[in-house]
Order: structure tokens, then C-alpha cells, then sequence
């Protein structure tokens, strides 16, 4: 296994814990309970009180802060513990040069969310812990609690992104299923308008059709009427004149012959 990379908190020397003599086949399990690299540090809480400080040791309290890191390389298994050296001035002036190096050499991004620039943050204020415990057990006992409240927030903070994430992209594939679902409904809406501007054309020209026959049914009996009326006129003076000549008639004839022809 390769083992941890560089880190900005200063490690002691690794030491050889363990030799496992017995050599696993090639894609062979590791035995139970042995890590199949290096092994992550349980979650970083403050397992010592400041009460219990005076009787720890100072590499005691570091390991219990700050957990040694492990790993296995060619079957060994090897361990690295926090340096308990106290660091000078220079020591932290070459902290942040080293800082300032590893975030150009990572390109870390200057602003906005940038793992990697968290990643080294962390390790330089871990390492700030660790000399602040050196010289003072309870200054570095506030610091990682300080530590775990801001790494707790942004755990929080990063739930609620994920979260709000997740949210957004439901949103977006339920507002897209919506889009397809309201455009198909639209063609068919359309569809629908063009048979019925269809059954209106239709129903227009038989309106149209309706009404000519219609006129020219009425035009047709309006001359039938007009013909008979001027029949009827023509049959009313052919009667009042034969009237009249009747009447003129018995007026000149005397009124004997009118008897004797009676």
C-alpha cells in the first residue's frame, strides 16, 4: 500500500509495528480486522478534559486530539504519530510558506468552494493545534473544539447544498416532463381547434347552401304569386268590364222591351 501523502501537520518518524510473515496470494482478502490500506483516524473529538489533563502526558494528549495515522506496505504495518516538538517562530513562518506553496502547487482556487484549499486550511490549522497544545493542553483542547463546531457547520452547510441540489434537479426534470406534458397537450388543443374550425367551414357552407335554395325557392314563389295576382287582376277587369257593358246595356233598352225580354 502507498503510503499517506505529505501533510501540513508535522508527523513524527513512522514506526514498524508488526511484521506479518505470512505471504497472501495475489487478489487474496486481508485477514480480518487488518485495513486493506491506509487507515482513516476515528472521527476527531475531544476525548481528553481539561481536568484529566495534568495527568496525561503531552504525546498522550496529542494522539488523543490528533489520531497517528496507519498503514500497511509489504506486509508491515506501520504507524506515525503526531510530533510533540514544540515549533518556533521560523517553524511558523515556514508553515506558511509551505501553505502558500502547496495551495499554488494544487492550484487551489483563490475564491468560491475549493476542497483543496480546504483540504490544506484544515491541515495548517490542525497543525496550529498541535503547537498550541504543546504549550498549552487547554488552548489547543478550545481550539478543537472550535475545529469541530466550524467542520460541523459546513458538514451541515453541505448537506443543505446537496440537498438543495437534489431539490433543484427534481425540480427541473419535473418542470421538463411538465414542458412535454403542456406542448403535447398544446398539439393536441391545436389539432382539435382545426376540426372544429373544419366542422365550421363545413357547417358555413351549408348555412350558405341552405339560405341560396332557400332564395331561390321564395324567388320562385314570389313570381308564382306575382303571376297569379296579375291573372287575378286581369280576370277582375275582364269581369268589371262585362259588368259595365251589362249595365250600360239595360240602361238603353226601354223598359217594355226590357220586360218582354225578361
Amino acid at each position: 500500500m502507498i503510503p499517506p501523502p505529505d501533510s501540513l501537520l508535522r508527523y513524527n518518524p513512522p514506526v514498524l509495528v508488526s511484521r506479518r510473515a505470512e505471504k497472501r496470494c495475489p487478489g487474496a482478502q486481508p485477514p480480518q480486522g487488518t485495513p486493506p490500506g491506509p487507515v482513516s483516524p476515528p472521527p476527531r473529538t475531544a476525548t481528553v478534559t481539561a481536568a484529566s489533563v495534568s495527568t496525561k502526558q503531552p504525546q498522550e494528549i496529542l494522539n488523543a486530539i490528533l489520531p497517528p495515522r496507519e498503514w500497511e506496505e509489504e506486509n508491515r504495518l506501520w504507524v506515525q504519530e503526531v510530533s510533540s516538538a514544540p515549533s518556533t517562530r521560523l517553524d511558523v513562518v515556514h508553515l506558511q510558506e509551505q501553505l502558500d506553496l502547496r495551495l499554488q502547487q494544487r492550484q487551489a482556487r483563490e475564491t468560491g468552494i475549493c476542497p483543496v484549499r480546504r483540504e490544506l486550511y484544515a491541515q495548517c490549522f490542525d497543525e496550529l493545534i498541535r503547537e498550541t497544545t504543546i504549550n498549552c493542553a487547554e488552548r489547543g483542547l478550545l481550539l478543537l473544539r472550535v475545529r469541530d463546531e466550524i467542520q460541523m457547520t459546513i458538514a451541515a452547510y453541505q448537506t443543505l447544498y446537496e440537498s438543495s441540489v437534489a431539490f433543484g434537479t427534481r425540480k427541473a426534470l419535473q418542470a421538463e416532463q411538465g414542458k412535454a406534458d403542456t406542448e403535447k397537450r398544446i398539439a393536441e388543443l391545436e389539432e382539435e381547434k382545426r376540426e372544429l374550425e373544419r366542422q365550421v367551414s363545413e357547417e358555413k357552407a351549408k348555412g350558405e347552401a341552405i339560405e341560396k335554395r332557400e332564395r331561390e325557392k321564395q324567388q320562385i314563389e314570389e313570381k308564382k304569386h306575382n303571376e297569379e295576382v296579375q291573372f287575378l287582376k286581369r280576370t277582375n277587369q275582364q269581369l268589371k268590364a262585362q259588368l259595365e257593358s251589362i249595365i250600360a246595356t239595360n240602361k238603353n233598352c226601354p223598359p217594355g222591351s226590357a220586360q218582354k225580354s225578361s
